[in-house]
């Protein structure tokens, strides 16, 4: 793959970000993607493919999930209900092998991108499973009696919330990078890729309440671009003026429209103590 990651006209990509992902290229080596949620992880992957004109597998990993899952799974259950109904389909065991999406990114016919999402939700054994699988590039089937080997090796690139700690040797064959929360310079770009003729007072007043009350003490879920997006995109709707998004309206406690950044009512009541304490303090 000759081709370089710089980001996309639907993704802002930070220099030592789009360095890492092509670092990972480089070394054949699966990106270890961590940072907040809502800071574009998963999005990563789906810009890298389009940006890349590659095709993209998805295997969004859940708490049930299991390594055996991304490779195949053997239905056997219909097989014993098809033999029980007399179905010649039963001669042969191929026709109950259920591909999973690493066979199927495996079996591209150009090198394909494949998103391991959300790692962590997964057993901690999980990650270990597929050591040898993400090393060698290819597996086993038993019940067929065949070995899959990758035509291309896929660019990999895992997420991780950070919900456990991943095994070290698994992170030893991978490429990481941290997605840190972008600054207001780097968000403000990120908001115009999305909402392009923005206002620019809007924007200006909009991030400058984001940013403070990301910054309120002892939230216990801070928002995140996700949020800010979806928050902008209602201040656009109702026509909410800028001039109320300021610190110094005193007509405003928290945000307008704050449901979008606010996520439970304890970060709702604490923003509200703090705001009046600090009139008071005035």
């Amino acid at each position: 793959m000759n081709q370089r990651f710089t980001g996309t006209d639907q993704y802002i990509a930070t220099p030592d970000l789009a360095l890492s992902v092509n670092a990972a290229i480089t070394l054949s080596r699966p990106l270890l993607i961590k940072g907040e949620p809502g800071t574009g992880k998963t999005q990563l992957a789906q810009e890298i493919a389009r940006s890349l004109g590659r095709p993209l597998h998805e295997w969004h990993v859940k708490s049930t999930s299991k390594a055996q899952q991304g490779l195949y799974e053997y239905d056997a259950v219909s097989r014993l209900r098809d033999s029980q109904l007399g179905d010649p389909r039963v001669h042969d065991i191929a026709n109950y092998i259920v591909k999973g999406k690493l066979w199927e990114a495996f079996e591209s016919e150009v090198q394909p991108v494949l998103l391991i999402d959300e790692i962590d939700k997964a057993d901690i054994e999980f990650p270990n499973d597929l050591l040898r699988e993400l090393d060698r590039m290819e597996f086993y089937v038993y019940e067929t009696r065949e070995l899959v080997r990758a035509r291309h090796r896929p660019v990999i690139v895992i997420t991780s919330n950070n919900e456990k700690e991943l095994p070290d040797a698994f992170l030893r064959r991978c490429f990481f990078h941290y997605i840190r929360f972008p600054d207001q310079e780097t968000m403000a770009k990120i908001v115009e890729v999305h909402y392009p003729g923005l206002k620019k007072h809007l924007l200006s007043d909009a991030l400058a309440a984001f940013f403070r009350l990301r910054e309120t003490p002892g939230l216990r879920k801070k928002p995140s671009t996700s949020e800010l997006l979806d928050w902008i995109k209602l201040l656009v709707a109702e026509d909410i003026p800028p001039e109320s998004l300021r610190s110094d309206d005193p007509k405003k406690a928290i945000p307008p429209l704050y449901g979008a950044l606010l996520k439970n009512e304890q970060d709702v009541h604490l923003f509200e103590q703090l705001v009046f304490l600090h009139r008071r303090a005035r």
